[in-house]
């Protein structure tokens, strides 16, 4: 690096550290887009945050504004309105010896853009949990498939892996209670999926929902 090119550099880092900066949560950065807010509405809201910290400006002006950005006044105008109407900027009067001054509040954006990021973090927790919801079930469905191909002393039919899982999500058959019926099954000497599935209605008529549950009603039955 030439020393020209040194001396240029040396002097913008120079002024870039007296000039300071405004902090912004990398939240609101994350967030913005899902508060509805456009990229033209977060970077006014970015240089009315700048007037306000680092100029000593709390309630710069459409006019000083549309200087900065580089665009008409009526179309700060509109942005400002926007953010007004969304909650995210409000315009309060602060009242000291009798003298009355307005500043823009961006508490607004950082409660929404924070309840944002709550609700976010329990959509991506019960995903994770439903995930692995699924993951579980299926590798407990999985076992019961061994079991039934253990049983059968076969591969199971395709129809047959279709049973099991109609059994599972649509008729919401607990797993121990179809392993109690493929038991039931086994035991009276006529396993076949038409048996099984006649045991496990007759057990829904009369409301046993678990193994345990099955396994007091065949008690009574026996004794009977």
């Amino acid at each position: 690096m030439s020393d020209h090119v040194w001396k240029a550099y040396a002097q913008g880092m120079n002024v870039l550290l007296q000039e300071g900066g405004i902090h912004v949560s990398s939240l609101l950065l994350k967030s913005y887009k899902a508060l509805n807010m456009s990229d033209s509405e977060y970077v006014l809201m970015l240089h009315i945050m700048q007037f306000a910290q680092q100029e000593n400006m709390p309630l710069a002006t459409p006019e000083q504004l549309a200087e900065r950005m580089g665009v008409d006044q009526n179309q700060i105008s509109i942005w400002l309105s926007a953010l007004l109407s969304k909650g995210l900027l409000s315009i309060e009067q602060d009242e000291h010896k009798e003298k009355i001054t307005e500043r823009y509040n961006w508490t607004g954006w950082l409660i929404q853009a924070s309840t944002w990021y709550a609700k976010h973090l329990r959509e991506k927790k019960k995903a994770e949990r439903t995930k692995i919801e699924h993951v579980v079930k299926e590798q407990r469905s999985q076992n019961l498939f061994v079991i039934f191909e253990q049983e059968f002393g076969r591969l199971l039919s395709p129809m047959e892996y279709e049973t099991i899982h109609s059994w599972l999500d649509q008729d919401r058959y607990d797993e121990g209670l179809i392993l109690h019926a493929l038991k039931e099954a086994v035991f009276a000497g006529k396993l076949s999926f038409r048996y099984i599935d006649r045991i496990l209605i007759e057990w829904s008529r009369h409301r046993i929902t678990t193994a345990e549950q099955a396994k007091l009603h065949s008690q009574k039955f026996y004794q009977k």
